[in-house]
């Protein structure tokens, strides 16, 4: 069954659960998401459902299969060191802009960060993956570039999390709980090299651990792949 947590709307609450599942790996490269099965199973009907993978289509996760449903899209090594680098480039600059700044009414960002911690402590795999997300929009939201801001987010949704739920997974999730209050004080404080420094090894830190999981990764079916009744797909 669908758990809404913090969406608001079932759409939002669709796209959160499937973005964790394929990030994660728990819905690897070959699964196929049928629209009816999918709804079904999450108790909702097939509407929110149906853009919620149109939303997912349009992110490069999965792709349209005429009436099948939707197919997750593979990941490759390159793939992830492209990603991988892209994102330090554009999170380091964004960074070190609001550093420059300096961070005001940081309130809002330790409630976030705490939500993280939160996530962490009960092992909340999908939990810690949407609030990770919802903490590192709000801070590089703060360079006040919305443009950096959204190729930011692109390129962290693109970004498969193969191994977050294993035990160095969750050993990582727990050391970036105390990174995510050190960016704070970085940014309140103007440390501009330093928290360029923090963000570098804050994503890089995950990088072997992702690409380890990603090459033992094997394409797999889904149970939602195999209902008998598929959707058409919009062209």
């Amino acid at each position: 069954m669908l758990i809404l947590g913090n969406a608001t709307s079932l759409r939002e609450a669709v796209v959160q659960q499937l973005r964790a599942e394929i990030v994660s790996g728990r819905a690897g490269a070959g699964t196929i998401y049928s629209v009816p099965g999918l709804a079904t199973a999450l108790g909702v009907s097939t509407t929110p459902v149906r853009e919620a993978l149109l939303e997912l289509t349009r992110a490069g996760l999965v792709s349209p299969l005429r009436n099948r449903g939707f197919l997750v899209e593979a990941a490759t090594l390159k793939d992830l060191e492209d990603l991988f680098a892209v994102r330090v480039l554009l999170e380091r600059f964004a960074l070190e802009t609001l550093a420059r700044e300096r961070l005001t009414n940081i309130e809002p960002l330790k409630a976030l960060a705490d939500a993280v911690a939160a996530t962490v402590t009960r092992e909340d795999v999908n939990g810690y993956i949407e609030t990770d997300r919802r903490f590192h929009e709000a801070l590089v939201a703060r360079a006040n570039n919305p443009r950096l801001t959204r190729l930011i987010m692109a390129q962290r949704d693109d970004m498969r999390l193969y191994g977050i739920d294993s035990r160095e997974g969750r050993e990582r999730q727990v050391a970036s709980v105390g990174e995510h209050y050190q960016m704070i004080e970085y940014g309140l404080a103007g440390k501009v090299h330093e928290i360029g420094e923090l963000i570098t090894r804050h994503i890089m830190e995950w990088k072997p651990l992702f690409a380890a999981a990603l090459g033992l990764s094997q394409p797999q079916s889904s149970m939602r792949g195999r209902v008998s009744e598929a959707a058409p797909v919009p062209e």
